[in-house]
């Protein structure tokens, strides 16, 4: 399954637009010609949200929606484009459709709990997530994404424990390990959060997030030089981290690592 990655809410899921997700009783007989045309689409819309060109991926999907409304893949993967250019509600009515679609497919449900985290409907995300888990109770993304809107409720020893969950099922989900990391600095304990972020780090050098995290958790200890080291590496592969108020709004990161940051930011 293809991830694709918004930093700025929960992560989505792509899902295969295919015949497999196709409501086959309400979808008319379908030509060799017809699926072709849809694959080429299909590859159009991902080559476009690779390159960042989200409207364009969505005008795709749209072209695929009109020749096969009941493939509930398309309307999902429409949802995505839309929520990648903050276009939520519009993106929830997408993944409504999928849902009605397909409705025992875990992906338009992570999907559209994602973007009620965007409106802050914390509470209907975790509904949304909750049902996931109960399609299958394995969904490591399911756990993830319910910690980061646990955190939107203040709820930061549950997020932990659903980031634990997360990570206990798939050891390699990089964003799990360092939102548990982010919780764990948010409920004081600094140096185990340190250590974790420092382990992530080590195996994923190119993650910039964590180097972003390590820049502002040293800093706080008075570790200057190690703050330093960390912040060129976060700051040459993703400067975005120089901006407070995305990190905030944006990447969501709890408010005690907001202001470890923003003391180093002020000061740079």
């Amino acid at each position: 399954m293809i991830k694709l990655i918004t930093i700025f809410l929960s992560l989505l899921l792509v899902f295969s637009w295919g015949t497999p997700v196709m409501a086959q009783s309400q979808q008319p007989s379908i030509t060799q010609e017809q699926l072709k045309q849809g694959d080429e689409l299909a590859n159009q819309a991902f080559a476009a949200t690779n390159a960042g060109d989200f409207a364009t991926a969505e005008m795709y999907w749209t072209q695929i929606i009109e020749q096969f409304p009941t493939n509930a893949g398309a309307w999902s993967n429409r949802g995505n484009s839309r929520v990648s250019q903050n276009k939520l509600e519009a993106a929830l009515t997408d993944y409504n459709k999928a849902i009605e679609l397909a409705p025992n497919v875990t992906d338009p449900y992570l999907n559209r709990g994602a973007a009620l985290e965007g409106l802050g409907k914390w509470e209907d995300a975790i509904a949304d997530y909750n049902h996931v888990l109960e399609l299958d109770p394995n969904d490591a993304m399911a756990y993830n994404n319910r910690g980061n809107a646990k955190t939107g409720l203040g709820k930061w020893e549950d997020a932990i424990a659903d980031y634990k969950k997360s990570n206990d099922i798939a050891p390699n989900f990089a964003f799990a390990r360092a939102n548990y990391a982010l919780a764990l600095y948010e409920t004081g304990q600094i140096d185990q959060a340190i250590r974790q972020m420092r382990n992530i780090v080590r195996k994923y050098p190119q993650f910039a997030d964590m180097r972003a995290a390590l820049t502002a958790a040293y800093w706080v200890k008075g570790e200057q030089g190690e703050a330093e080291s960390n912040w060129v590496a976060a700051y040459g592969l993703d400067p975005r981290y120089k901006d407070i108020n995305w990190v905030t709004n944006i990447r969501r990161w709890p408010p005690s690592m907001v202001a470890a940051l923003d003391k180093f930011l002020k000061l740079k």
